[in-house]
């Protein structure tokens, strides 16, 4: 974003809509529309210069990022400049309609990712650069760091399990940049072809620790939830809560027939969890918002915590799972191998070769040194 001179001469004299959220922010002292910190949002930085910003799309959550997962965004307005906040769903099939489609002529994409798969930011992309392909449309994706950006672990997709929560057949983390995974959907034919490009980040490395200024969603409020929730959004698709509903989501799980644990929260309504799982109950679990920040961004893709958990609710055999389990790690063998006891090593060399398989696909859109 903070890169104008890659961007702004393609936007001159052009209609230009935004997919953006309240992470599309950058630190530009002395720019227009800047606050006083300095700090300036990406879609005040185009209207403040000038540019025919005619519509903003937003992914999950909103675009000022407080809205419940999965809940329906409708249309509105930016009340800060008048730009028509537009809905990615009005014409029907999970895409804009077709008077949006015709309002612009080049889309900017600025989101933070967090790099898993059932993160849905990147589906939200995907689904409007389709768009964009069909109506003979422009894409410019403004690429960021990806905080999990050092990691590739877990099963691949396998695309029966294919949902609002998977599309496309990767492992859950994928070590890809959002501006990586345009290039690889629409180079493997995943994604319609359009035309793309991507601003890249200047000395990134996927390596490279990189610690978000803005929360990315509202369940992820911290940088140790950002590392976590690879490992703890299992729950999800399990009788667990990981917290939503409470001060540290995803950063501590619990149920009410956990035995032996000293650790308690009930969840309530709050921001972004409206009714939140187990509601009112009290939950005994295990608290991991003081896990130093070093050892969660070193957590990964794990399933010993829900291990941890099913073993101790073992009487209730599959009913600790729901059908959201398998969307969720994307493979149908994860469930039966935690229920006839296996480590979470066990798991872990099963999946080895899925994420040998992809690597060298991978490779071929890195615009990144690992």
């Amino acid at each position: 974003m903070t890169d104008t001179a890659a961007y702004f001469p393609r936007l001159a004299g052009r209609r230009v809509a935004v997919l953006a959220n309240q992470t599309s922010v950058a630190d530009m002292p002395g720019a227009p529309g800047a606050d006083a910190s300095g700090r300036v949002h990406l879609v005040d930085l185009l209207h403040a210069r000038g540019f025919d910003v005619t519509g903003i799309f937003s992914p999950e959550h909103g675009f000022r990022g407080t809205a419940d997962a999965g809940e329906h965004v409708g249309s509105t307005v930016d009340a800060r400049t008048g730009i028509p906040i537009r809905s990615l769903y009005d014409g029907g099939s999970g895409r804009p309609s077709d008077e949006a489609m015709r309002s612009f002529d080049v889309l900017l994409i600025d989101l933070q990712d967090v790099g898993l798969r059932f993160y849905t930011y990147y589906i939200t992309m995907l689904r409007l650069t389709d768009a964009c392909a069909d109506a003979g449309r422009e894409v410019i994706v403004l690429d960021r760091p990806n905080p999990n950006g050092d990691k590739v672990e877990g099963p691949l997709l396998d695309m029966k399990y294919r949902s609002g929560v998977g599309q496309l057949p990767i492992p859950v983390l994928h070590g890809m940049t959002l501006g990586e995974i345009a290039r690889m959907a629409i180079g493997e034919g995943w994604a319609h072809p359009c035309r793309l490009d991507v601003v890249p980040c200047r000395n990134y490395t996927h390596a490279t620790e990189y610690l978000l200024p803005v929360a990315p969603s509202p369940n992820l409020p911290t940088q140790r939830s950002v590392y976590l929730y690879a490992a703890l959004c299992p729950f999800e698709g399990t009788v667990v809560s990981l917290g939503r509903g409470t001060d540290r989501p995803f950063a501590c799980y619990g149920h009410p027939g956990l035995k032996g644990r000293n650790y308690t929260f009930t969840p309530r309504p709050t921001a972004g969890a409206k009714h939140p799982p187990l509601e009112g109950e009290v939950c005994r679990g295990v608290d991991l918002s003081s896990l130093p920040l070093d050892e969660a961004r070193a957590t990964g893709f794990t399933l010993r915590y829900v291990i941890d958990a099913y073993r101790d609710l073992e009487a209730l055999g599959d009913a600790f799972f729901t059908p959201m389990f398998e969307k969720l790690v994307g493979a149908g063998w994860v469930r039966g191998m935690i229920r006839a006891g296996a480590t979470d090593a066990e798991i872990r060399a099963r999946w080895q070769e899925d994420v040998a398989r992809f690597r060298p696909l991978r490779a071929k859109y890195l615009l990144y040194e690992e």
